[in-house]
């Protein structure tokens, strides 16, 4: 089973539309089971001749892995060298970088998609994941956007007035029973009352 031309087109086209929701012109690409480039579009002026060969590069990587280029970056970026290695392998059609999908159909890979140029984090993924779902279905559709819960209020406490109130003791009295329990206290080692004072070596206490 191969990536027709109208398939690789209508993927585009979705990836297009879901680009232009975001107001984010990047450059597509979509390359065969074989990295072979099928179709290409540049959305942009500025830039466009870096984020078309990135496109490319993330399609290729996409295909070349079997998995996105977001999870090659993961593991890729733990082994020395292996990013330069695979570049001059592959003449430059290879980079670690979010936004390069495998395109599948009926459990087959049949080609690979790559996004550039995304205005926002995140955006080159969700642009080619829009494409996906023409052929994927929506497991590749874009999650809806965040939805922020409010927190519930708090009742402010409000005190049982038929229950009674602690009974407050002055500091006073506090401390002259605490005192008073010093001054009761036995000394094991001799008789009379504890000594509160601290020990001195010169008064021989």
């Amino acid at each position: 089973m191969s990536l027709t031309i109208d398939l690789a087109r209508r993927i585009l086209e979705a990836s297009k539309q879901r680009a232009h929701e975001l107001r984010s012109p990047v450059s597509i690409a979509i390359v065969d089971a074989g990295g072979h480039l099928v179709l290409a579009e540049r959305m942009m002026a500025p830039y466009g001749w870096a984020t078309i060969q990135i496109s490319i590069a993330k399609a290729t990587t996409a295909v070349m892995f079997n998995q996105s280029t977001d999870a090659v970056a993961q593991w890729g970026s733990q082994i020395p060298g292996f990013a330069s290695s695979m570049a001059g392998m592959s003449e430059g059609k290879f980079i670690m970088a979010a936004g390069g999908w495998p395109i599948r159909l009926n459990g087959a890979t049949i080609g690979g998609i790559g996004v550039s140029g995304g205005n926002a984090s995140g955006r080159d993924d969700e642009i080619a994941r829009s494409g996906l779902a023409i052929v994927e279905g929506p497991r590749y559709a874009p999650q809806p956007g965040y939805v922020q819960v409010r927190p519930i209020p708090q009742q402010a406490y409000t005190p049982n007035p038929q229950s009674p109130s602690p009974e407050r003791i002055p500091l006073g009295t506090v401390n002259l029973d605490l005192a008073e329990q010093l001054n009761s206290r036995e000394n094991p080692y001799g008789d009379g009352p504890a000594s509160t004072e601290p020990y001195n070596e010169s008064s021989g206490n």
